[in-house]
């Protein structure tokens, strides 16, 4: 008898978990289907790509396989000057955003604009192709959607790389991938909640900012700021490079474990980095023989801690 109640008890908890996943899960998402993307979140699906977590392209979280943001001030195909434009690199064979690959999921409007003036359906993953987010009218409002600039104005993925510097090249889908990775959505949210949190953190995001993106990170719990807007509050790089190189150099009494091992060998100059000698010198520091810390080195490009930072500071 006792084993029988036991596998009724075990079933209606089934039951019940199923049930609460299905409403927490599976009902937001209808939902997300209903609204239109904002220009948010065209520009963060185009960012992070495919995925912005675990996925069979990445199954070892290596930021591989991910879009470029680039920074453009000239024409790339005939170097006129223009409007300073954000444009979404997929280079030949990385997978493209859900918003390329199923069109419906932005909502009536920004599908058909994407289609019909951005030309989304002519973009080919296996040869690459560059997005950018343009604003138009849809039934006399504006609305931002998707222009596919490879067909637009055949601004080819090698031709736009040629055109930007590395200062002007984010890697903020491969670091989206280093934020899941190294967990710092456990103890960071990137979800304002309304109250008080206006105040310090800003806005809490909008319904449509998430069409594209999967997964979103929001957090599980906050036992550090909020990350939404991090990078409106604060813009600087060297920061940012000092606070995961070592947190206790900007914050004293700050309880986040170093990131310096996603500096890897070597600094943006080519150089060795010597962690050694550079944890000896800022106990010296620490300790009052020293005046000033150690410089942080720069990471280099293609580092899993400039993949980091340049998600961080795209957080806006």
């Amino acid at each position: 008898m006792a084993f029988r109640e036991y596998k009724v008890g075990a079933r209606l908890f089934g039951v019940a978990l199923g049930g609460s996943m299905m409403i927490t899960l599976y009902m937001p998402s209808l939902d997300i289907t209903q609204v239109s993307s904002t220009e948010m979140g065209l520009r963060k699906g185009l960012m992070y790509g495919r995925v912005g977590g675990f996925s069979v392209e990445d199954p070892l979280l290596q930021g591989v396989n991910k879009p470029l943001t680039v920074v453009l001030r000239n024409d790339p195909k005939t170097g006129a000057p223009i409007d300073e434009t954000y444009a979404y690199v997929y280079e030949a064979g990385v997978p493209f955003t859900s918003s390329i690959r199923h069109p419906r999921i932005m909502g009536k409007g920004v599908e058909d604009l994407s289609l019909q003036k951005g030309r989304i359906g002519e973009a080919n993953q296996a040869q690459g192709a560059v997005f950018v987010v343009t604003e138009g009218r849809w039934e006399g409002e504006p609305t931002h959607y998707i222009e596919n600039v490879t067909a637009t104005r055949n601004w080819t993925p090698d031709l736009v790389r040629k055109a930007v510097s590395d200062k002007d090249t984010h890697y903020v889908g491969s670091g989206k991938i280093m934020f899941v990775r190294e967990g710092c959505w456990w103890c960071h949210t990137l979800l304002p909640e309304q109250t008080q949190d206006w105040q310090s953190f800003g806005a809490p995001p909008r319904l449509g900012d998430f069409n594209s993106e999967s997964p979103t990170a929001f957090g599980s719990d906050r036992k550090a700021p909020d990350l939404l807007h991090v990078g409106s509050r604060n813009s600087s790089r060297e920061w940012m490079m000092m606070h995961f190189f070592n947190p206790r150099l900007v914050q004293p009494h700050s309880i986040m474990p170093r990131y310096d091992y996603l500096w890897g060998e070597v600094d943006a100059e080519g150089n060795s980095i010597n962690y050694k000698q550079w944890r000896a010198d800022y106990n010296d520091y620490v300790s009052g023989k020293r005046v000033y810390p150690p410089e942080v080195p720069e990471p280099a490009s293609q580092s899993d801690a400039r993949y980091l930072i340049d998600f961080v500071l795209s957080l806006k």
